[in-house]
């Protein structure tokens, strides 16, 4: 009885210390970030709780962005949900790496399930740079702490800013509404680690505001889909001239570390 006490006590506290992570800057840029959100939310004609409710359900800023973006270009049911469920696939590989980093024998795989809604680019970078310090079996509060934290706060900060920016000087209006895309670009630019990724990241650049003109309300879904795929072939060339092993793993090595 003593032992799971001590046991409860110890996750308590990594769920706590987890918490904490609010103040890092990682966390504290990611809340100005969504205080721009609030401004596009609100710039946009989305709703206060609709907005709040997308930071709960959806919660990573860029899914958000494209679908804000595609609501308000008209863009239908079906192109949105595709933009942003291919935006999302793009966290699979977080979740592949930082899952084995967390997990300990005793974890059960709900809570693994659980906890990978809130793998983004804030949370990622910030987990894997703070689980080394944290005993195994202390992990998972760990994140758990920092991740329902961070999301909760940043949902009662886009409420509470929701009718502020309204009433904010139109020049830092504009800069709180021009600060989210530069969150976005930034943080996309400097976690993409591997060569492919920035190749799409450039070809998205340039494509985006073309096939804005050319193709309204599927430029989003054509520029993530077929820039993707050109970059994919273009890295694979590069590889096979230069003779690189690929940094993509196959689907069942992901799967043995999940």
């Amino acid at each position: 009885m003593s032992s799971l006490l001590l046991a409860d006590r110890s996750q308590l506290r990594w769920f706590f210390t987890g918490m904490r992570g609010l103040f890092s800057l990682p966390a504290i840029i990611l809340m100005v970030s969504f205080v721009g959100f609030s401004a596009f939310a609100l710039q946009s004609g989305v709703s206060r709780n609709e907005a709040m409710f997308m930071t709960v359900i959806i919660w990573a800023l860029p899914a958000k962005m494209i679908l804000i973006g595609m609501m308000s270009s008209g863009a239908n049911l079906l192109a949105c949900f595709l933009a942003v469920s291919l935006s999302s696939i793009r966290m699979m590989p977080m979740v592949a790496s930082l899952v084995p980093e967390m997990r300990s024998q005793r974890t059960p795989t709900w809570l693994l399930l659980f906890l990978s809604h809130f793998v983004a680019i804030t949370a990622w970078v910030y987990a894997m740079g703070n689980l080394k310090t944290v005993p195994r079996e202390g992990r998972v509060a760990f994140f758990a702490g920092f991740g329902l934290t961070l999301v909760a706060v940043n949902t009662i900060l886009v409420g509470a800013c929701y009718g502020l920016v309204s009433s904010l000087p139109p020049l830092v209006a504009g800069l709180l509404f021009f600060l989210t895309p530069v969150y976005f670009v930034a943080s996309i630019w400097a976690t993409g680690k591997q060569r492919v990724v920035k190749i799409a990241f450039v070809i998205g650049i340039v494509s985006g505001p073309l096939l804005a003109l050319a193709a309204p309300g599927f430029d989003i879904l054509i520029a993530g889909l077929g820039g993707g795929s050109i970059a994919y072939l273009i890295d694979r060339q590069i590889r096979r001239r230069s003779h690189e092993p690929s940094d993509i793993q196959p689907v069942e090595t992901l799967s043995e570390e999940l």
